[in-house]
């Protein structure tokens, strides 16, 4: 049997970007990494870290692309490098939440969160993208402008651009 894990990834850049993944809970967090650089044409080189976040997104614990050094020793409070954490070892409810940190120096991030887990059979299918709507951040213009989409408030506002007003009538009337 494999653990199957659905998440649903948002941004707080881009109200129109949502992206459903399936993947095998033995899977390490940097093959997570790798799998959603891979699907937003992301330079899977640069620096990137995950935090385990609490039901407000808060951080909690790190685990980090390059493996710091801390060793098996090290306070349990460290980073902890991905490729050696398996996505069971930190996903155990569906309550659990991911954010992942894509742009350190800016502190750009995606939320992830945990919506459903399931057993099955062997499944050669993950992971997989199961939804994508809307375009990713660009991974190195921190000024964009969120994807360039507007939002769906400003898509229906359009319609009404042509009542801006005119001066030429009289209020009173």
């Amino acid at each position: 049997m494999d653990l199957i894990i659905k998440f649903r990834m948002v941004c707080d850049e881009n109200e129109n970007f949502v992206r459903d993944y399936e993947v095998n809970a033995a899977m390490t967090l940097l093959e997570l990494n790798d799998f959603i650089c891979a699907d937003l044409g992301y330079d899977p080189e640069e620096m990137t870290t995950f935090f385990l976040a609490d039901n407000r997104w808060r951080k909690l614990k790190e685990y980090t692309a390059v493996d710091m050094g801390y060793g098996d020793e090290a306070d349990e409070n460290a980073p902890q490098p991905m490729e050696k954490t398996h996505l069971w070892q930190v996903i155990h409810t569906t309550d659990d939440r991911l954010i992942w940190v894509f742009d350190m120096l800016a502190d750009r991030a995606y939320f992830i969160e945990v919506v459903d887990a399931e057993d099955v059979e062997k499944d050669d299918r993950c992971p997989l993208v199961r939804f994508s709507h809307g375009k990713p951040l660009d991974q190195y213009d921190a000024d964009g402008d969120g994807g360039g989409e507007k939002s769906i408030f400003e898509e229906m506002m359009d319609d009404f651009s042509d009542f801006g007003g005119d001066d030429s009538y009289d209020d009173e009337y």
